[in-house]
């Protein structure tokens, strides 16, 4: 049987630049889709993918949150844990300016403008997590503590019930 080619994105150079231990999945991608047809493809639960969303202080600086992907980020609770006046979504066309994916492909992991990251901490408590690898339609898989060694993460409460 011939191996599927995963695509090697920033992200994943990031991730073995990092000697990170996960793996790869690809899926079809949905349109609008989000975390419940990927997570509805792989068959995982979608509270084990994670969102990675970019948002904007007050004064126009990008930062990015890990969330479930059946949970929302609360920004009047991110705003006040980090002493901003507000947060807010970034655009799709701004969030991809920032952070150097597609909306829909955007991970965590190659950046291409280092930003503040934040993760739920509620992700520390899942045996697995898959987030985006860097291109639509393609996830990668690892621990929560793998996560947490690999990137500069600080850990919020701003969840919310989706």
């Amino acid at each position: 049987m011939k191996k599927v080619k995963t695509p090697v994105t920033a992200a994943i150079r990031a991730l073995r630049a990092a000697k990170a231990e996960f793996e790869e999945h690809l899926y079809d991608y949905v349109e609008k889709g989000g975390t419940r047809a990927s997570s509805a493809a792989l068959g995982v639960d979608e509270h084990a993918v994670l969102k990675t969303l970019v948002f904007e202080d007050e004064t126009g600086t990008p930062l990015v949150v890990l969330m479930h992907g059946d949970f929302e980020v609360s920004t009047g609770a991110l705003a006040k844990h980090l002493g901003c006046k507000r947060i807010t979504p970034c655009e799709p066309k701004v969030a991809e300016r920032h952070s150097g994916y597609q909306v829909g492909g955007t991970s965590p992991f190659g950046l291409s403008r280092p930003m503040r990251l934040y993760a739920e901490s509620t992700i520390q408590q899942l045996p697995r997590l898959w987030l985006n690898g860097g291109k639509r339609g393609f996830l990668v898989s690892m621990t929560p503590a793998e996560l947490a060694r690999t990137l500069p993460l600080a850990w919020v409460q701003v969840a919310r019930p989706d």
